[in-house]
């Protein structure tokens, strides 16, 4: 039995398909679109997955999308109601998407399918939630869903049973804690549902000195449940602002404009608004465990990839193990609702436990050189494994930043092992250096450990032998091992910790086990395969590209080594290098 689903036409559209309940493929639309967020119909995506699975549309047993757009098209007539004539804006932009397109999604899928199958249509956080429960490996679990708003649902909580999902309560909007923290993200001028996780990052270097004024901003109950004071937002009456003049008065300051320096007053903001989240979450999960009784927790929607708030949830909320689906946010609903057809509607047993996120495509050893030819590229071919390890391993050591593609590409925003950028986590210039020359991007983002399993706790502080294969839980570096590992270790001691085993990612595994070897940690910096403004790579093309156009030292693809760069793009990288670094210089001058 196949089963395709989709999610589109918000943020990160994407493309799912089952086989007998087992995931044959899963990606985003921007891997291939190369637009970041990409929202539109996921063409390239669906043609991917069908492709992966060797069938044509004529074979697929079950289509679905993963939301209800007449309810959602009630709440957005609603509110534009509601606010008239304020909502003008609202009205003059979205109202002819609907009429035109949204409302239209299953003749669409039709359309570009050439098929004439019953589209099947699975509620936003139902998706959410499936997506998570159901390939937790938990036979029960509480379930708990977070992010701006579905068709009226910002948040639900439910409680999973075999194939069976029951959610018990729910938040609906305006009232929603993804909008809050993306009014949040708005204010201190970074791009809302892309930027989420730059607030989570400089949180650290500030200090929670403004959560009196969120407390304006926001009602939290012991429950976790919140009612947002609406005089301070704009999302109920305009499209291009969540928050407005109250907001700013209130806070004391304008809000920043993008690539304005920031400064001590925007990491306290930060942090404030960080904290406010993390209590929250906190209070929520603590009173779902409360009331469902469970040990196991799942979780799903746009906020659970806030790793900090996740891992307070793990330590405070008295649930003893949690899943995250590491396709959190909206592309992860096509995987839910796709699963929820086969298991929940269809009432299949389950049988896949979604161990890792290598669900993308992968490209053969002659693909690759064949891309690399047709570009020009000077490379070496090693044909043992152990040898090409090894040239990367002397590579780490010298200081070397590696752009590594091997295998299928990740489903979710994470590089975990197949796309990624490495280096030597004890460098304690190599965070500001790939900040710099490799990613383009503002100097006080962190970057995440890839750690093995086994010897995770020795330097985080974690159980010993604890799963975080998904890079969504954030503990602290031991105290000894912080000077050992500057490199991932963020202003607050902590790190989004990846832990990597033999059976998930062999090559990676034993790439992280031979830099051990070598140095006595078998810690990586990882960070994903991509500049700023940009997805992740995906293809050959794709990897060499990037290598070509940032300061990356080396790529590592498939059984192929280069290291060599034309001499013109050497000097043009040079000069941008120079200019990135002494904007660094200056900004640390003036902190």
């Amino acid at each position: 039995m196949n089963v395709l689903g989709i999610s589109c036409y918000y943020h990160d559209a994407g493309a799912v398909l089952l086989r007998d309940g087992e995931v044959v493929a899963a990606a985003e639309e921007e891997r291939f679109s190369r637009r970041k967020h990409d929202s539109g119909y996921p063409r390239h995506a669906v043609e991917y997955c069908l492709a992966e699975g060797g069938i044509h549309p004529a074979d697929l047993d079950y289509v679905g999308y993963y939301e209800k757009p007449l309810q959602k098209f009630d709440r957005i007539l609603n509110t534009v109601l509601a606010d008239w004539p304020w909502s003008l804006p609202v009205w003059v932009r979205s109202i002819p998407l609907w009429l035109n397109n949204r409302l239209h999604i299953g003749r669409t899928i039709q359309n570009e399918l050439g098929i004439d199958k019953d589209i099947l249509y699975c509620q936003h956080h139902l998706a959410h939630a499936a997506s998570a429960f159901l390939v937790s490996g938990f036979d029960e679990a509480a379930i708990i869903t977070a992010d701006g708003v579905g068709e009226w649902t910002t948040t639900a909580w439910g409680v999973g049973r075999g194939v069976e999902i029951d959610i018990r309560q729910e938040l609906r909007f305006p009232h929603s804690i993804g909008l809050l923290f993306s009014a949040v993200t708005a204010y201190l001028g970074f791009r809302v549902n892309d930027a989420e996780w730059k607030v989570m990052g400089l949180a650290p270097y500030g200090k929670p000195r403004y959560v009196d004024k969120f407390r304006e901003v926001v009602d939290v109950r012991d429950d976790g449940s919140i009612r947002l004071n609406l005089k301070y937002f704009s999302f109920t009456h305009s499209t291009s602002r969540t928050l407005n003049r109250r907001w700013e008065r209130l806070f004391g300051r304008p809000m920043r404009r993008p690539e304005a320096p920031l400064d001590d007053f925007h990491a306290d903001v930060a942090a404030s608004g960080q904290k406010v989240l993390e209590d929250i979450m906190v209070k929520m999960a603590a009173h779902v465990r409360r009331q469902s009784g469970l040990d196991n927790l799942c979780l799903a929607g746009g906020v659970s990839l806030n790793c900090v708030a996740n891992w307070r949830i793990l330590q405070e909320s008295g649930f003893r193990r949690i899943f995250i689906q590491p396709a959190a946010g909206d592309s992860g609903g096509a995987l839910g609702t796709a699963m929820y057809i086969y298991h929940s509607v269809l009432k299949n047993p389950r049988k896949y436990v979604m161990k890792h996120a290598l669900l993308g495509p992968s490209f053969s050893d002659a693909q690759i050189e064949t891309a690399l030819r047709q570009a020009g590229a000077r490379y070496v071919h090693h044909e043992d494994a152990d040898a090409l390890l090894d040239a990367a391993v002397d590579l780490l050591v010298k200081g070397k930043v590696i752009g590594w593609f091997q295998g299928r590409m990740e489903y979710g925003p994470r590089s975990l092992g197949a796309r990624s950028l490495l280096a030597d986590p004890r460098d304690p210039e190599m965070k500001a250096v790939i900040n710099a020359k490799v990613k383009f991007r503002e100097a006080f983002r962190p970057f995440a450990p890839a750690v093995t399993k086994e010897d995770a706790h020795r330097f985080f502080d974690m159980p010993e032998g604890m799963d975080a294969p998904f890079m969504l839980l954030t503990p602290q570096v031991r105290s000894e091992c912080r000077q050992l590992l500057p490199a991932i270790t963020h202003a607050d001691g902590s790190a989004r910790v990846q832990t990597v085993t033999p059976d998930v990612n062999p090559l990676f595994y034993r790439l992280i086990r031979k830099f051990g070897e070598r140095t006595g940690a078998p810690v990586l910096l990882n960070t994903s395969f991509n500049v700023r403004g940009e997805p992740i790579v995906c293809t050959p093309e794709n990897a060499y590209s990037t290598f070509l156009n940032t300061g990356i030292d080396a790529l590592v693809i498939g059984s192929y080594l280069v290291t060599e760069k034309p001499a013109a793009v050497d000097f043009a990288l040079g000069q941008r290098r120079s200019v990135e670094l002494e904007a660094q210089r200056r900004t640390a001058i003036a902190d």
